[in-house]
């Protein structure tokens, strides 16, 4: 519509933004929830104002290195940059406000699980720090550990193993073997988790989806994949490609009844949310270790500006009259 507008000649966009020193949290990068809910109510009212065009704001990807990292706030009105401008900064300088809050809000696994167990299920971990959109190896094993050693479920992880589903497809329907799954790219991401197991199913790992769900995918390959389970409850579905949990035929189209669980881990942060919430009456997102680690404070980066908030925590900042 505004391209058609300018089009025309009705309209003559001139944009203006600023980028204040705020690197914001992934872990408070949902626009549903507090503090950017409200927030968002700001650049609505901003968005309708006379003169204005459009509003955007850039949460800015925590995991690039960039010199470009961080949050950003665009303002196009309608012929008058200085308007934009105005605008522009007014919104940056709320957004600093609310820079605290935006910094995250970090549950240990131990702790996501104790609490898991006591709410009424299904409950969805969110394995931040192994986040598959956001490039991690799909192989984080710390969920799936505390799950097992303390045998609380009915649970279900996704790991991405190919080797382990070659040995429980070598195995067979039926079979009960030991299997070491997951934790095969570093360290960081837990220790392979080493179980007796009953092999379930093996399936070829295509799904459909047909809702809206995050990035508009409708078709899936997981690769070949093994579902086993253990005698403590904990079912691990093994895939032979990383899989994004971006939809909940990942399970249905197998059998696997999201609702006969207490514990679902999807291994993401924000973008699970879609295919989750109508299952889920509660969402914890888990602070685990791994290379998209929600606590951006423990990366190493090389590229970014400084100061930044959260990292030097005593950086002051007034937006440019």
């Amino acid at each position: 519509d505004l391209m058609v507008r300018t089009l025309r000649g009705e309209v003559r966009p001139v944009q203006a933004a600023v980028f204040p020193p705020l690197a914001i949290n992934i872990e408070r990068q949902c626009t549903t929830e507090e503090p950017l809910w409200t927030y968002g109510q700001e650049l609505d009212a901003v968005r309708q104002g006379p003169g204005i065009l459009g509003v955007s704001l850039m949460l800015g990807f925590p995991y690039a290195d960039v010199a470009e990292m961080g949050s950003a706030l665009l303002v196009v009105a309608d012929r008058d940059r200085d308007l934009a401008a105005q605008r522009a900064r007014s919104l940056a300088e709320s957004l600093w406000q609310l820079r605290e809050p935006l910094a995250g809000s970090f549950i240990s696994v131990r702790d996501a699980v104790e609490r898991a167990s006591r709410l009424a299920g299904p409950v969805c971990l969110l394995d931040m720090g192994d986040n598959v959109g956001g490039g991690s190896p799909a192989d984080g094993t710390w969920i799936a550990h505390e799950l097992h050693e303390r045998q609380i479920g009915p649970a279900f992880v996704v790991i991405y193993d190919p080797d382990a589903v070659r040995v429980a497809e070598a195995a067979g329907v039926g079979q009960r073997l030991r299997l070491s799954v997951g934790g095969q790219t570093d360290p960081q991401h837990g220790p392979p988790l080493e179980a007796d197991f009953v092999v379930r199913q093996i399936v070829d790992g295509i799904y459909q989806e047909t809702q809206a769900r995050h990035g508009g995918f409708t078709q899936f390959d997981q690769g070949r994949t093994a579902i086993v389970q253990t005698d403590t409850g904990l079912t691990v579905m093994l895939t032979s490609r990383r899989a994004l949990p971006f939809s909940l035929s990942q399970l249905t189209t197998f059998g696997i009844e999201p609702r006969n669980y207490q514990i679902l881990v999807a291994k993401g942060v924000n973008a699970p949310l879609a295919a989750y919430q109508p299952v889920c009456p509660h969402i914890i997102r888990v602070n685990t270790p791994g290379v998209t680690t929600a606590d951006m404070t423990q990366l190493r980066f090389q590229h970014r500006r400084r100061p930044m908030f959260p990292f030097e925590r005593e950086t002051e900042w007034t937006a440019e009259a």
